[in-house]
This record gives structure tokens, sequence and C-alpha cells, in this order.
């Protein structure tokens, strides 16, 4: 008997209703032969409901309460399909993530997976019951709850089926798969059958539709991904390691762009006039890793007087806290200033092997161009191009570089 991990997201279980059916889903699993692991997020919007709850009472809730009272989302969740199981006849038991074996280091609100130890879950299974992981949380080393960061369900299960070495990792959602392009902004976007870890890796990176450390932690230990549905039963998007890719025709411009993912809500903090020396960009960025605050596009320019300016993206919810930290760590260097910008978006192409092929950053910033959409910043990697855009703009932006790449 082979063992399936499988991950409901907020929307397959958001009522009683849906929470039924996703309980037969499961039975259908279970009934071709299978021993099921399941992962659940919590019901609908009812995170942002309870952080909504906590901020009420404070603008900096204490990490540690907001932790615990976030985590509950889940663990109602998981209670309720076992209970619903239970009622169908099926033994399950649902597991905290402390309970399934989850540890992780202390950083709360966006905590690192350190371990997986899965006697609890082995134990349940070789009883012959159906097991349901609250995902999305863990504990640390003074047994309290972490949480993994938003959208962290993915990684939950993924580090669950890697653990326990299962055939593969079903993540369940609202869509059927991987697209080339978010549909909700481009009505001719297609979906993608199969793609490697890496370009998904960058894909997720970028916007796509998951959570990018559950990819890496998936290509770490070769556990094939399987994005679908959870309303019907159309094939979705295999993430995997085994995605074949083609040799380049030498003089030719071949389309290698996989997707064009996008991001909306970034915003920029730029420090002006530091001082270009070593350790300056260590003194800014280390404490915003320690703070568990995600940089993502930088950029540093270098002026004719020794001084330089850096500019960087992190996420907008995360701005204020950024900032701050920003402005904390930059008082012991000497800089003309810190200033931020909220209200952009980021537009990508991902393919492999793209950029060893010229002809792709010049036909994207044409693209652009004629959309008379303007360019902020720009990053690379061997497999991506990025590039900052206001949020107003960004839905023409990407409707601009799908169809003049024409995707899929």
């Amino acid at each position: 008997m082979s063992l399936i991990v499988q991950k409901y997201g907020g929307t397959s279980v958001s009522d009683v209703k849906k929470i039924k059916h996703v309980s037969r889903r499961i039975i259908e699993r279970l009934e071709q032969d299978h021993s099921i692991v399941v992962v659940v997020s919590a019901m609908g919007d009812t995170t942002d409901k309870l952080l909504a709850l906590a901020q009420s009472i404070s603008d900096s809730p204490n990490p540690r309460e907001t932790d615990v009272l976030l985590s509950t989302g889940e663990i109602v969740a998981s209670s309720l399909i076992a209970l619903t199981l239970s009622e169908m006849g099926f033994e399950a038991i649902s597991l905290s993530g402390s309970q399934a074996g989850i540890v992780t280091d202390n950083l709360h609100g966006n905590a690192m997976i350190a371990k997986v130890n899965a006697g609890r879950i082995l134990k349940e299974l070789d009883s012959g019951k159906i097991v349901i992981v609250a995902g999305f949380q863990g504990v640390g080393d003074d047994t309290d709850v972490r949480l993994l960061g938003r959208g962290a369900s993915d990684l939950s299960a993924v580090a669950i089926a890697a653990e326990l070495q299962a055939e593969r990792c079903e993540i369940f959602t609202d869509v059927e798969g991987i697209y080339t392009a978010d549909p909700r902004i481009v009505a001719d976007a297609k979906k993608i059958s199969e793609i490697g870890y890496e370009e998904m890796l960058e894909m997720a990176s970028s916007g796509a539709k998951m959570q990018p450390r559950s990819i890496e932690l998936g290509m770490t230990f070769g556990v094939p991904i399987l994005v679908a549905s959870t309303f019907n039963n159309n094939p979705g998007t295999l993430i995997h390691g085994g995605a074949k890719i083609m040799n380049p025709i030498v003089g030719e411009i071949r389309n290698r762009v996989t997707g064009v993912p996008s991001e909306k809500n970034v915003s920029k903090i730029t420090i002006l006039g530091a001082i270009d020396q070593p350790g300056v960009a260590a003194e800014i960025f280390e404490p915003l890793s320690k703070a568990g605050i995600s940089v993502d596009v930088i950029v540093q320019n270098t002026s004719n007087s020794g001084t330089t300016d850096i500019t960087f993206t992190v996420k907008s919810a995360q701005l204020k806290e950024a900032l701050e930290i920003t402005q904390i760590s930059s008082s012991n260097l000497k800089i003309n200033g810190v200033s931020a910008e909220d209200g952009f978006g980021k537009v990508s192409i991902i393919g492999t092997g793209m950029l060893n092929v010229p002809g792709y950053a010049s036909k994207m910033f044409n693209a652009l161009a004629k959309a008379s959409v303007n360019i902020e910043m720009i990053t690379t990697s061997e497999i991506r191009i990025t590039c900052l855009v206001k949020e107003t703009q960004l839905d023409q932006a990407v409707r601009a570089v799908h169809s003049a790449f024409d995707v899929g």
C-alpha cells in the first residue's frame, strides 16, 4: 500500500458542504489502496479574520500570542474533517503541527522547519487511521507554537511527504494547476501540464500560486508535487525533477518562456548615500533576515564620490517593520537618509536556458514599452527576468509580456 500526502487549501474547506466534499475525495483515494495523510489550511479567510482581531487590540500584537491565535484556524479545519470522516464510517484523527512532530526554529511568524519527527503519524497510520494534520504550524524547542509563514500549509505537506517518503504530495486548491500567467489577468493563460523544480521555484518566488519554500523542499528531497483542483478530476500540474530541456539551436531565438508570473503588494526601500565599503550591505540586511523579513529585488548604484544608493523590495505587509529596522541599522552608517514607497508589482518571465540565448530581455522590455509601462527596477537569474512596475500598470504589463512571447 503506497502513501499519499494531500493538502487542501482554505477555499477547499471554507464551509461544511466543502468539508464533506473533501472528505469524500479523501475516501476515494483511500479506496484506491493508499494510506492517506491530509494537511489542511484554515477555513476560507479565517486567518485574515483572526489577524484582524489581533490588530484591533494592538498595532503590533505580541508575536507569540499571534502565532497561538492564528494556529487555531488550521486546528478547527482539521478537527472538522476528522469528525466528518468518522461520521462517514472511517477512522480518522486530527493532529496539531506539534502533535505531528513538525519541529521549527524559534522565529515567530515565519519559522523554518528544522525536522519532522513522524513517529506519531506512523503510529496512527499503522492503526488504520486517516491522519489529518493542521498545516502552517510547528513547535519550537521551547514547546511554543510557531507559524511557518502565509501559505505554508504547502510547506507542511511537502515536509511530511519527504519524511514519510510518500509516493507524492498532492496540493488541492481552487484552480486546476499552475498556469502560464494568472488566469484572472490573462484570459488565454494556459495550464502547464508539468514543470521542473527549478522553473517552478522561480515561478513561485515571482508570484505563482505555490509557497516557494515548499518547492525548494520538494526539490531537495525529490518529492513529486501535483497541483490540481479540489472541485473536479481534471489533470493538474506535476512538479518534478524530470522535465526535459531542449538544446538551443545556434543563431535562433526560440521561445523558452514557460510562464509570466506576477505579484502585487510590493514596496521598495531606498538607502541614500551610504559609504561604499565592505560590511555596509551586511549591516543593512542581516537585521532584516533575523526578523524574518524576505528581501527580494536588490539594486545598488555606486557614484564617483564613493557613496552608494541601495534599493530593495519587500512585501507591502512587511513595509512598516522593514522600514523601522532599516532606519535603526542605517543609523550606524553615514547616509543621507532612508525612503520608502508602496504600490508596486512584479512581472517576470521564467524559462530554463532562457538567458543563454540573446533577445529575451530586449523583447520583454519592448513589450512593456509598447504598453506604456515604466520599469522601476530589474533583476535577473539564470532562468528569470523580473521587472518592478507600478501596481496600477501590472495587469497590462502581464498581458503585454504574455502576448509578446505567445506563452503556452
